[in-house]
């Protein structure tokens, strides 16, 4: 079998896998950009440059939604990193329930994130809600947990480290797993305690299981959409408008060139903001 043979032979094997990424991966983005580019209608189509983006910026709402969306990033993405960490470090003790605990811990994320959302706006409600209800019973005053501007935000990126902090948790405890056990012997015979073991090898060694859940939980925070939907659709006013909802809102007014624009720009955002992170993180990693 000749070199050349073999070159042909390898291609034609790559060849479906490449139709597949180009039909469905780039071919959509793609046309996103040029349709970004345009006042479209669905049927129709007309160019007007870069007319979309200067519009979109133009928006007040922009800034808002923007601001919204780092702080909801940050703030869901640490919560998960420290939750997680902490919950994968006890499921992984010597506890009894130990696979039962995980489960629950786990099952969140299972559920619908719109049925997610739609069961906590009934509980956080001011006066019919089960968790105003609870602390009613207790002699506090609960808050209108989505009504209250300064609250609204950090009560929906709470649900949402709620039904997350489950696959965090899982990431961890396939990374603590993996650390060998005779690190924590030979702590064990120079006199360590637990917490030495948590301080000294499981923080250091669960470090690229800890990379991946801040990747995962910081792009997800910065594409998140259905939760804040169900939960408040952006409201009250704006305060809980993200990016990818103000983006929805042009394509429900018909605005589809504008929509458009937004979603290369929130691409853009997550690009620009992400595969730094992901230098950063990488060139920190500790081999085991």
């Amino acid at each position: 079998m000749t070199q050349v043979f073999k070159n042909k032979y390898s291609y034609a094997l790559l060849l479906p896998a490449g139709i597949i990424y180009f039909v469905f991966y780039l071919l959509p983005t793609i046309m996103s950009v040029f349709f970004s580019l345009t006042r479209w209608t669905l049927t129709k189509w007309e160019f007007i440059g870069l007319e979309n983006f200067q519009m979109f910026f133009s928006e007040d709402s922009l800034s808002i939604g923007f601001r919204n969306t780092l702080i909801y990033a940050v703030v869901t993405c640490g919560l998960k990193v420290i939750l997680g960490l902490l919950l994968g470090t006890f499921l992984t003790s010597r506890i009894l329930f130990k696979d039962y605990l995980r489960s629950v811990i786990f099952f969140p994320t299972l559920l619908s994130t719109i049925a997610v959302g739609i069961a906590f706006s009934s509980m956080m409600h001011p006066t019919e809600g089960i968790i105003n209800k609870a602390l009613a019973a207790v002699g506090i005053s609960g808050p209108d947990w989505l009504g209250d501007v300064k609250l609204a935000l950090l009560s929906v990126a709470f649900v949402d480290v709620w039904k997350g902090v489950g696959i965090a948790t899982v990431i961890y405890i396939a990374g603590i797993l993996s650390i060998p056990q005779h690190y924590y012997e030979a702590l064990k015979i120079d006199g360590g305690n637990n917490f030495d073991s948590f301080r000294h090898i499981t923080l250091p060694l669960s470090r690229p299981a800890m990379n991946s859940v801040i990747i995962l939980a910081f792009i997800g925070g910065l594409r998140s959409f259905d939760l804040i939907w169900a939960m408040t659709k952006g409201g009250p006013g704006f305060t809980t408008d993200l990016i990818a909802s103000i983006i929805y809102k042009q394509y429900q007014a018909g605005f589809y060139g504008l929509a458009t624009a937004g979603n290369v720009i929130l691409f853009i955002v997550v690009s620009v903001l992400a595969f730094p992170l992901y230098k950063f993180l990488n060139r920190s990693e500790v081999d085991l």
